[in-house]
């Protein structure tokens, strides 16, 4: 039998019917189960025992059930979803007729296995409440997800009765529309000129957020966390978050404290704030919104990092995920920039999952100038959530009736099956990008259609009034009540202290300097006490190399164990030894770990052994958490091959849990460049623009060993650059007991910003590179190893160095039985050891040489940061030692870098 155009619907069903019979309509699976298809009433092939006339209805059935499946896979295609373009295109695939139906069929009842809630129906009810369901204002993508129990919850949320919204919930909608259209209205007639990237055209996103949010209010959950872009930042953080509106005007007005110290802030669309939503009726939630760049999506995977840490500082975190996650993207970027779908994969992993995140597309239909014609190549903007099977709700942003159902379907399906959905708004952009372009210069026949329309608020004041619903008078106050509000607002800004150009400002104006160093809650500021005791050796390497009963260790990880055990005896303790005693360390003293990373479970280079795996089994034991003082006090993950996101993750989590080691890994320290919008933007300055502090830690390998351009170097040089302000700590550690302290310094010392460490590859197994017992139990981390085997009275010569280098300067001087020549490690770069490092070199001659060598080139590398400063510290000319100037970090032929080293070392001691 054919079913034209519509034959993959057949095919479709029945693939799903060999799958799982279970999974597609009784209707289709008594279809199948017959022998062959049911002929018509004129073909004599019909099954014995089957009427013609059965025969007739059965096949008619089948129709109606390949009809109801297009519907729900394609109905999207037909919706009225686009507010510029009111009446869609037909589709081919969606008419009776390319079903082989007819008018004349419509009378003719057939089963429909609950459709609609229903057993049966006639033909033309299946049809109509087909267009009812699937092609009003709201199109449904779920038919790609695989699981069957969730394409069943939604279609019975879908497939039924919508009732109107009673009188309180329609004065709700129009309160929240007429409070987010009079504000932008008030800042565009205020303030002209000024950018804030309206929200004009999708005010319906403040009854989005609304309607989520009071879901969560009757769901019990106790929080939620904001990101979004600019686009209605202003109006978001005014009536959602409860932003003072007199606040918001004094940033227009440029009330700030000229004098203060506090960082150069930020424009006020990318700023962050923290509140409570309170809802109409009184009832309230926790709610913030994260600060953020011009980066548009680089903020989600910081939200995600910030809900995790939440989540797992919560009772019972795993099972009832009790803060709420929401992203606000642009449709342009939420489809162009990668970060969306590297977020989207971390969804469902066992080291990032926070139970679902609400996705909202504020679709404005153009990003910028540019049309979806040239900024993508997919049907939707949302077409990248397909790949996490997350059901895609599209709505018209005209329609706030529908926006707000959709809400809170979508948050439902959050807390049901605690995963990503996506509501595409699809509304427009009144003004240009910035309200300072003119948009018809670029679209000027959507423009005539914008300039045309009335605002969403006078649409739907409009239709409660035509539906008798609301009186004109009633619609009329209410906006002009909150006008009168805001221009009081106003003329309180006025008389902000600094307000007006070349005002002066009042003393004390501005944020409290004194937060930058304030310490971490439970933790005293100053020195951190870093060094444990030999007992506290003991116990944690006992605690690595006692296993389970019956584990059986891979044979080629067991004499790594056995090896931890002898080095406490030979004083030979190794890197990987020395990170594991600083971790154990931490967690007996009640500061969890959070360790995540490409590899980073056993390690890149095969020496961490995190966690180890059962040989026959494949069972996980991970020896560090029978230390942890508290449930889930260590964790390691190894992540998604992700940089951006994945770092972006570890910067939130540490920042929101400031008491927590967390450290982020990459698998060479190469690799972190994929990561350098979150550098630039999160790590280096936050603090600066936004007074956002974290302690994350990054774990980058580094050192040129031949292994090509990609797996050198971790561009030290870029790091030193963004330095400044005490900002964050960038170190090079080359014993392991140095960065043994520095870990351990970095979770206590209780200033939470971050630590940059350069970690060693080729040193993890060297023997020059071990420390004594000794130097675990006492002292603590030094920015400065100083030589301490050169006689100063012989020294004429001072190399410096920072790195792997030193142990192989070491080596060389030994060959060359050198004792004229003394050798000074930097261990951290920055805060730059000014004061170490000229009591140092002031123990040799004045007149001692003094050269800094890296391995680096020239133009990478530490040098052009050093150079000051060690001329500084040294009072004398400095020289330096290095590859040549070059535009790779190291050349692709090991014998070539032989080569480059020896001549390298040769000119270091020449």
């Amino acid at each position: 039998m054919e079913f034209g155009i519509n034959q993959w619907v057949v095919d479709e069903q029945r693939r799903l019917y060999l799958r799982d019979p279970g999974s597609v309509d009784r209707t289709w699976r008594e279809f199948f189960a017959a022998a062959q298809v049911p002929a018509a009433q004129s073909d004599p092939s019909a099954p014995a025992g089957v009427g013609r006339t059965d025969a007739r209805r059965q096949l008619t059935a089948v129709r109606v059930a390949a009809l109801i499946h297009a519907y729900r896979v394609r109905g999207h295609l037909m919706a009225a979803t686009d507010p510029l373009t009111p009446e869609p295109a037909a589709h081919a695939e969606l008419g009776v007729a390319a079903f082989g139906l007819d008018a004349a069929d419509r009378a003719e009842k057939v089963v429909v296995d609950g459709f609609a809630g229903q057993s049966s129906m006639t033909v033309g009810d299946v049809f109509d409440a087909l267009r009812e369901f699937y092609c009003r204002t709201v199109g449904f993508e779920y038919m790609h997800i695989q699981d069957s129990r969730e394409r069943r919850w939604i279609q019975r949320r879908v497939e039924g009765p919508r009732d109107r919204p009673d009188r309180g919930e329609q004065l709700r909608i129009l309160y929240r529309l007429g409070a987010a259209e009079a504000f932008e209205t008030f800042l565009q007639t205020k303030y002209v000129g000024h950018k804030r990237y309206s929200l004009e055209g999708g005010e319906a996103a403040v009854v989005l957020l609304d309607a989520l949010l009071l879901r969560a209010i009757d769901s019990g959950v106790g929080e939620a966390v904001i990101g979004m872009a600019h686009r209605g930042r202003l109006n978001v953080l005014a009536h959602i978050i409860g932003k003072s509106y007199a606040q918001i005007f004094g940033e227009f007005e440029d009330a700030v404290d000229l004098r203060s110290v506090q960082g150069s802030g930020d424009v006020k669309y990318h700023l962050g704030a923290q509140g409570r939503y309170r809802a109409l009726d009184g009832r309230s939630i926790a709610v913030s919104v994260v600060a953020n760049p011009s980066h548009l999506e680089i903020v989600g995977p910081v939200v995600q990092g910030v809900v995790r840490a939440r989540q797992d500082l919560a009772a019972g975190a795993g099972e009832t995920f009790p803060v709420l996650p929401v992203v606000m993207h642009g449709d342009a970027a939420f489809a162009g920039q990668g970060v969306v779908a590297e977020t989207l994969n971390m969804s469902q992993l066992p080291g990032y999952r926070t139970g679902g995140t609400v996705h909202v597309v504020v679709n404005n239909q153009v990003g910028f100038t540019t049309l979806p014609a040239s900024g993508r190549s997919s049907t939707y903007a949302t077409d990248v959530a397909r790949t996490v099977e997350a059901p895609i709700f599209h709505v018209n942003g005209d329609d706030p009736e529908a926006v707000d159902r959709v809400a809170r379907l979508a948050f439902d399906y959050r807390e049901t099956f605690h995963k990503d959905v996506v509501v595409d708004l699809v509304c427009y952009r009144r003004h240009g990008h910035s309200e300072v372009d003119d948009p018809s210069v670029t679209q000027p026949l959507m423009y005539d259609r914008i300039d045309a329309r009335a605002s969403v608020r006078s649409l739907y004041a409009d239709s409660l009034m035509r539906r008798g619903d609301l009186g004109e008078d009633q619609v009329r106050g209410a906006r002009r009540n909150y006008r009168d509000h805001l221009e009081r607002a106003f003329v309180e800004t006025r008389g902000l202290p600094g307000a007006g150009a070349g005002a002066e400002p009042a003393a004390g104006a501005g944020p409290d300097a004194s937060s930058r160093m304030t310490p971490v809650k439970g933790r005293a500021a100053g020195p951190a006490v870093t060094a444990v005791t030999e007992a506290t050796v003991r116990r944690i390497i006992a605690a690595h190399t006692d296993l389970p009963p019956g584990f059986l260790v891979h044979p080629r990880v067991l004499p790594q164990l056995h090896r931890r055990t002898a080095m406490l005896d030979t004083g030979t303790v190794d890197w990987a030894t020395a990170e594991t005693l600083a971790l154990g360390s931490l967690l007996l003293e009640g500061v969890p770990v959070r360790l995540a990373g490409q590899d980073s479970r056993r390690g890149t280079f095969g020496q961490r052994h995190a966690v180890l795996t059962d040989r026959r089994t494949g069972a996980e034991h991970t020896p560090l958490n029978s230390l942890a003082t508290r449930p889930g006090g260590f964790a390691v993950y190894d992540s998604m091959l992700s940089e951006l996101a994945a770092l972006a993750f570890e910067y939130g989590y540490a920042a929101a849990r400031p008491e927590a080691l967390v450290l982020w890994e990459a698998q060479f320290g190469d690799f972190v460049n994929g990561a350098q919008t979150v550098v630039d933007e999160y790590l280096a300055s936050s603090e600066q623009k936004w007074g956002r502090r974290s302690g994350v830690t990054l774990l980058l390998p580094h050192g040129l060993e031949g292994q090509g351009p990609d797996h050198s170097s971790a561009r030290i040089e870029r790091f030193l650059q963004l330095c400044a302000l005490d900002n964050m700590t960038v170190a090079q550690p080359t014993l392991p007991a140095n960065y043994f302290h520095l870990l351990r310094q970095q979770a206590l010392d209780g200033r939470s910003r971050p630590l940059l460490v350069f970690t060693p590859k080729s040193m993890l197994r060297s023997k020059a590179a071990t420390s004594a017992l000794a130097d675990f139990t006492h002292g603590g981390f030094r920015p400065v190893l100083p030589d301490t085997t050169a006689d100063p009275a012989e020294v004429t010569r001072l190399l410096v160095c920072s790195g792997k280098i030193c142990h192989e300067l070491a080596a060389r001087r030994r060959e060359l039985g050198r004792t004229d020549t003394a050798i000074v490690t930097v261990e951290r770069l920055y805060p730059f050891p000014q004061r170490e490092l000229a009591t140092e070199l002031a123990r040799f001659p004045a007149t001692a040489h003094v050269r800094w060598v890296q391995e680096e080139p020239e133009n990478q590398g530490a040098w052009s940061f050093v150079a000051p400063r060690l001329v500084k510290s040294a009072g004398r000319v400095v020289e330096h030692v290095s590859r040549p100037e070059s535009p790779a970090p190291a050349v692709g032929s090991a014998r070539r870098h032989i080569m480059e080293q020896r001549t390298l070392l040769a000119e270091a001691f020449a």
